[in-house]
């Protein structure tokens, strides 16, 4: 998905934002002041050079193009979550049915970029947590993983920032997150292992200390269901 400025929360995302740094989880990201314009038309002129670099002839019509999609591409599409402007709304509802259980969204779709390499992560996530004063639109837990996965990231820091945001707006300590993607650093290139998944999760609250509870929840991911 693109982003969408009419769907945002940009108060919600300092607020966020300041409360990773806080736990030591945040992107190491500076604000240079660019507007998205800005953005662009730099990316585009670097990509450029890169391109010509590589010994492509810009001249060509199926190329001439190719610096400015690129560069809409970054900024618009894969790594628009680097601006907290950008933010998700997240609409949350008081718990006035006193709901106490498991509330679990499986199966999102985790598409994001290996810092490392700029080559793509593609996998599934699993979000659970349990209601205290706050529940949270089902599709808020969907626009939150795809947020932090539109930057360029490592999946143990995505893990890490999907879980202490969510903690942060439900003002809940019960938050699991668990993901399973395959990275195309690993598949496309270097030891070009195309079988292989990487596995992160992180448990908070009743799901951590809880053995009962976090067995209950590894059930509701069990792998064949993830993949």
């Amino acid at each position: 998905m693109s982003y969408n400025k009419t769907k945002t929360d940009p108060v919600l995302g300092q607020q966020v934002h300041e409360h990773l740094v806080k736990v030591g989880v945040e992107t190491p990201i500076h604000d240079l002041g660019l507007s998205r314009t800005d953005k662009i038309d730099s990316i585009q002129k670097n990509f450029t050079e890169i391109m010509t670099t590589l010994g492509l002839d810009l001249s060509d019509d199926s190329l001439t193009d190719t610096p400015l999609r690129v560069a809409k591409m970054y900024v618009n599409e894969i790594f628009w979550g680097l601006d907290y402007e950008a933010f998700p709304k997240c609409t949350t509802v008081n718990n006035k049915m006193h709901y106490d259980e498991m509330v679990v969204e499986r199966n999102i779709n985790v598409q994001s970029n290996c810092e490392h390499h700029f080559v793509v992560i593609d996998g599934l996530a699993t979000v659970a947590y349990i209601p205290n004063t706050k529940v949270l639109g089902l599709s808020k837990i969907n626009r939150i993983v795809e947020y932090f996965a539109k930057r360029p990231q490592i999946q143990e820091r995505l893990t890490e920032q999907v879980f202490h945001a969510l903690q942060f707006i439900l003002e809940t300590d019960d938050v699991a997150v668990l993901i399973d993607a395959q990275h195309y650093c690993v598949k496309s290139r270097g030891v070009e292992d195309a079988g292989s998944s990487t596995i992160t999760s992180k448990l908070g609250g009743g799901f951590r200390e809880d053995p009962m509870l976090r067995a209950e929840f590894m059930r509701m991911v069990s792998l064949d269901d993830l993949r």
